[in-house]
């Protein structure tokens, strides 16, 4: 928390992305019954899953374990989770009339409906206060939720896409109902993240995972209002304990081009993906000198299946990198991969931990 407000620990700190989850035996045994979106609106289950990784690496904070399509489960589309593929929608939504459709359900039914969610939340926090008690340290908990192009991409396509072309298609052939769809969006995961926020989530994370499908002139005019519009639900949160509100970070992949844009709508943080070095973000986004941003990320996933020494002297040189920012926050640069070796991952943070800067 220290580090995305600005502070700069002597020890880096250290969480993953999709760090709860498949690469760990723990998870697998626990949910061997039943599909990933009965997991994550199920309190008991999803906090436990959340807590297995803070447990086992000992990372220095837990991320909600859920999905960026459960909000719109909550509104009622019927959408679901393949193995092996992500999400898939019943109904693909790609003209005007299924827009005008869509964006008449009642964005609030998110909160409204999200009690499951709000309880998985405050279950984690008070897990979390446990392991805190013992490690002698606080452990936050991470929300997130997706960001509206992302989410636009699944739910006009109608599953994974490789190029996105619907959605990107939609920005130009009828500008109209692409802005409703994202307006419409935005208050949707935007109301699932300060969801988690008033539930105990001390910071929040909006995913723009295939942001980097877009050139940037398009990010610039038809995607990054919506984003920002998605963090005013935890903007207009009072929190006890945090008049200057949660920190917020956002996260794209491939958005070396975009940084700077991604940076400009009021967040704390700005994850970069492994393509970009952090002190060349650093620069990017004018945080070239020590002031600016907190970076996080941004180890290669790839790295993790390479030996160990080449491993090690990869996380030094982020860290390195990761210099040039005011913080940093170690990460890496997508999320784990399902076959990664948890031991592999474990010693990542000790890694991370035992590194000075020079």
């Amino acid at each position: 928390m220290r580090a995305l407000r600005g502070d700069r620990p002597e020890v880096t700190p250290v969480w993953f992305m999709r760090q709860a989850g498949r690469s760990l035996p723990e998870y697998r045994a626990l949910r061997s019954r039943g599909t990933m979106l009965e997991a994550c609106l199920d309190p008991a289950l999803a906090s436990e899953i959340t807590l297995q990784p803070v447990r086992r690496h000992k990372v220095d904070a837990a991320v909600f374990f859920s999905d960026i399509v459960v909000p719109l489960k909550l509104v009622g589309l019927d959408v679901e989770i393949a193995a092996g593929r992500g999400p898939v929608f019943a109904e693909p939504v790609r003209t005007a009339a299924q827009i005008a459709r869509l964006v008449e359900i009642d964005p609030a039914l998110v909160t409204e409906r999200g009690e499951q969610v709000a309880d998985a939340v405050a279950r984690t926090t008070t897990m979390l206060a446990e392991e805190s008690e013992a490690r002698g340290e606080p452990i936050p908990l991470i929300g997130f939720a997706g960001a509206p192009f992302t989410l636009a991409a699944y739910v006009v396509e109608g599953g994974p896409s490789k190029d996105h072309l619907g959605a990107r298609s939609l920005i130009h052939s009828d500008p109209a109902a692409w802005r409703d769809l994202t307006a419409w969006l935005a208050e949707v995961t935007g109301r699932f993240l300060a969801l988690q926020v008033a539930a105990g989530a001390s910071a929040g994370q909006l995913f723009d995972s295939w942001a980097g499908a877009l050139a940037p002139v398009d990010y610039r005019r038809a995607v990054l209002p919506a984003s920002a519009a998605a963090l005013e639900p935890v903007r207009a949160l009072e929190i006890a304990g945090a008049p200057e509100g949660v920190p917020l970070i956002h996260f794209g992949v491939g958005t070396g081009e975009l940084l700077a844009d991604m940076a400009s709508i009021g967040v704390d943080a700005l994850g970069v993906d492994y393509r970009v070095p952090l002190d060349v973000a650093a620069g990017r986004v004018g945080a070239g000198d020590g002031t600016g941003l907190t970076l996080q990320g941004n180890l290669d996933p790839a790295l993790l299946f390479a030996p160990a020494d080449v491993r090690r002297a990869a996380v030094h040189a982020a860290l390195e990198a990761g210099r040039a920012a005011r913080a940093h926050v170690f990460n890496l640069g997508h999320g784990v991969p399902m076959d990664t070796d948890p031991d592999v991952l474990t010693d990542l943070v000790r890694t991370v931990h035992e590194w000075r800067a020079r």
